[in-house]
């Protein structure tokens, strides 16, 4: 199947999800996950409707950038300290703040930018050691230290990936249990967050995240195909 076809098929299947759930299809955004994959492929997923792209690395969004047509760029990957100030001014939205150490490079950086960065806490609900987040029961202590010290960053919302398993069914009470902590935060009136993004799932269990009350999906395989991991990768 080509890439027109592919997004066609997971936007049906996501609209099928969204009904389940009480929603509409529009209401959860698409994020195709472009790592490894090349600037041609990108801009081919574009012009097929394709608005937000998602890359894993610094080093694939500073190769790309220049090479890719308009379009909103996700850091959804694990950001060290040191990559923040290459792409603060490229990026809409990291998904992958799990620390006030790395909020406040990130809270350098956009001050120096004049700009407010906006960001998601990514959370670790299953805890597993292979994977980056933060703990469930971490996260308040976390949104709170970040809205107190750091000004020149928006707390949009949550990220999380649960565990890969033969049975999907299984990530549901890890979504579940971020969508919970996301919907404390979506009704506060204290202006001091602004919730509206719960960035949950990929290509092998986002219907259940969308079942769960995903608003982001992050897609690559189930458009691009298998990632060619014979490049180098950065």
């Amino acid at each position: 199947m080509s890439i027109r076809d592919n997004i066609a098929a997971i936007e049906e299947r996501k609209r099928q999800a969204a009904e389940r759930s009480g929603r509409r299809a529009e209401d959860v955004l698409l994020i195709a996950v472009t790592k490894l994959h090349t600037p041609e492929e990108i801009n081919e997923a574009i012009d097929c409707g394709i608005t937000d792209i998602g890359e894993n690395k610094v080093q694939e969004i500073l190769e790309k950038y220049d090479r890719v047509k308009p379009v909103r760029w996700h850091l959804i990957g694990h950001l060290q300290t040191n990559k923040v100030k290459y792409i603060i001014d490229k990026v809409d939205l990291i998904h992958s703040v799990d620390s006030l150490h790395l909020a406040k490079e990130i809270e350098k950086r956009a001050a120096q930018h004049d700009k407010v960065m906006d960001i998601l806490v990514q959370v670790n609900a299953a805890e597993e050691e292979s994977k980056f987040g933060i703990g469930a029961e971490e996260t308040d202590q976390l949104i709170q230290a970040i809205c107190e010290q750091c000004p020149h960053i928006r707390i949009k919302g949550l990220m999380c990936i649960a565990p890969l398993t033969d049975d999907v069914e299984e990530a549901r009470p890890f979504f579940a249990e971020v969508k919970a902590i996301y919907d404390r935060y979506r009704g506060d009136k204290s202006g001091k967050t602004d919730f509206q993004v719960l960035s949950m799932g990929m290509s092998n269990d986002f219907e259940v995240a969308v079942e769960e009350g995903a608003n982001a999906i992050r897609v690559g395989t189930a458009i691009f195909g298998a990632r060619n991991y014979r490049q180098e990768e950065k």
